[in-house]
C-alpha cells in the first residue's frame, strides 16, 4: 500500500526545500507518484494569521514560524508512528527550520532546489492564484542558509525540467 513501511525497512522522509517559486510542490508530488511516499504541502500548515500576514507583502519571522515548524515535525513524526513514508514541499531555509524538521524522525534527508534568482522570479511572475507575493523573494534569498557538511541535504539545479529533478532526487536519495 502507498506510503506503508515495507520489508526493506524503516520509513523515509524526504523534505523538497527552497524559496518560494523554486518548483517545490511540483517536485515534491513528483517524487510522491513516483515512489508512493505521502505527499505533504507546508504551506497547509499555515495558521490563518501567517497566509493574511504573507499574503500583505510581510515576511514571516521566526516568531511566526516556529509553531509552523514544530506542526510539520508533529506530523512527519505522525506518519512515520504509523509506519509511512512522505515526502513534503517546505521552504526550511534555516539550518535551525530544517533541525525542527529532523526532530520528527530519525532521519530526514532533504532535497534543496537551488538556482539564479533570475530564474525564481520569472517563475513567480507567471504563478497565478498563491498568497506569497513575488516581492518577498529577497527576504527569502536573503534568510536562505545553505546546507552545512553534516547535513543530509541533495542540492539540485532549480533550471532543470520538473521531471528530470524528480527522477534525480529519487535517484539521489535511493528512493524505490
Amino acid at each position: 500500500m502507498t506510503g506503508e513501511r515495507s520489508a526493506a525497512g524503516p520509513t523515509r522522509h524526504v523534505v523538497v526545500m527552497g524559496v518560494s517559486g523554486a518548483g517545490k510542490t511540483t517536485v515534491a508530488r513528483g517524487i510522491s507518484a513516483a515512489t508512493g511516499l505521502t505527499f505533504a504541502e507546508a504551506d497547509e500548515f499555515h495558521s490563518p494569521a501567517n497566509v493574511a500576514r504573507m499574503r500583505s507583502g510581510v515576511p514571516l519571522d521566526d516568531t511566526t514560524r516556529w509553531p509552523w515548524l514544530r506542526d510539520i515535525a508533529a506530523w512527519i513524526a505522525d506518519r512515520g508512528a504509523e509506519g509511512r513514508s512522505t515526502v513534503l514541499a517546505c521552504s526550511a531555509l534555516r539550518r535551525s527550520y530544517r533541525d525542527v524538521l529532523r526532530q520528527g524522525a530519525p532521519q530526514v534527508d532533504f532535497v534543496h532546489l537551488d538556482g539564479p534568482a533570475e530564474v525564481i522570479r520569472a517563475r513567480l511572475a507567471r504563478r497565478e492564484g498563491h498568497y506569497m507575493p513575488a516581492s518577498l523573494l529577497e527576504s527569502q534569498l536573503a534568510t536562505l542558509e545553505p546546507a552545512g557538511p553534516d547535513e543530509s541535504v541533495l542540492v539540485l539545479d532549480v533550471s532543470l525540467a520538473p521531471e528530470a529533478l524528480v527522477a534525480a532526487a529519487v535517484k539521489g536519495l535511493g528512493l524505490p
